[in-house]
């Protein structure tokens, strides 16, 4: 393989868990040249680890023809050509994009499911490698080194996600920072993005050190200093994890089999039901059982 084409779209965490892929293809192929489409900010953190030569957009208006039944543009079509390899996991349920693929009898085009079919998703987007002979050697990709003393007393939490299904209620989270603070004379770092309105920020601020929409790699940084996160079911929490981060994660609607980063310092609770029905109690329960552990 010389030159290699992944198309990954979605957030942060669709990325992140993607990572394990990224870096057996890389050891398989350490002078290939490897690109990707997708989020561009999330895999710079790919790029500027040596796993990406290049990064492209997925908001990029030339990747619609993919999905249109016309002949690909004569320019986009030599570019996508050149490439030995194009592995796309973006979705295609009715191949309108496969339709475009094998550009050449020499291409090697992989269309595989873009959501996962079994656990960890991680597990799922490596082991469509093996069509190329390649067998990832792990799951979990970590993006940093904890730097923190077991000591610290630094606690980040993260109270959103991409969806409002999968967070804990508002008043529970200002009732757990206030309990982390009283009882475990805890210094907050209260991580907020986009998805997190106003409001919230603002409910929150008294409790802690707002960290809101930092640069990923300014969001490591900080991470890496804490003693444990607390999240949702969110990229975020999968940033927490690369960071080899001690983690509590809350899941209702999505299963944490497949989703919850598969590593041994990623803990979590389980509604059977919905986020908001995991009590508090249950949480500092948790947490006491995980700040104790030698």
């Amino acid at each position: 393989m010389r030159r290699v084409l992944v198309l990954r779209g979605g957030a942060l965490g669709d990325f992140i868990v993607t990572l394990p892929a990224l870096a057996a293809l890389r050891q398989q192929a350490p002078t290939a040249r490897i690109e990707l489409a997708g989020n561009a900010s999330a895999a710079a953190l790919a790029f500027t680890r040596g796993l990406l030569d290049a990064v492209h957009s997925q908001h990029e208006a030339r990747w619609a023809a993919l999905y249109e039944r016309a002949p690909l543009p004569a320019d986009f079509a030599t570019w996508l050509a050149s490439f030995d390899v194009i592995l796309n996991f973006w979705p295609d349920a009715d191949a309108e994009l496969a339709n475009h693929f094998p550009l050449h009898p020499a291409q090697i085009f992989l269309n595989a499911p873009a959501h996962p079919t079994y656990a960890p998703a991680a597990a799922h987007y490596s082991a469509q490698l093996r069509a190329l002979g390649i067998l990832a050697p792990s799951v979990f990709y970590p993006l940093a080194e904890r730097t923190a003393q077991t000591t610290t007393r630094r606690i980040a939490i993260h109270p959103g996600s991409g969806s409002p299904q999968k967070n804990w209620p508002l008043e529970r989270w200002l009732e757990l920072a206030a309990w982390l603070r009283s009882t475990h004379h805890a210094e907050l770092l209260i991580i907020t993005g986009e998805a997190e309105s106003s409001a919230t920020r603002l409910a929150l601020a008294p409790l802690g050190t707002a960290a809101h929409q930092l640069p990923l790699e300014t969001l490591i940084r900080e991470l890496s200093s804490c003693r444990l996160f607390i999240g949702h079911d969110s990229g975020i929490s999968h940033l927490a994890a690369a960071c080899s981060v001690l983690s509590l994660l809350f899941f209702g609607p999505t299963d944490p089999i497949i989703w919850a980063p598969p590593a041994p310092h990623v803990h979590w609770l389980k509604s059977s039901s919905a986020v908001s029905s995991i009590p508090l109690a249950s949480a500092q329960t948790a947490i006491n059982s995980l700040l104790v552990a030698p």
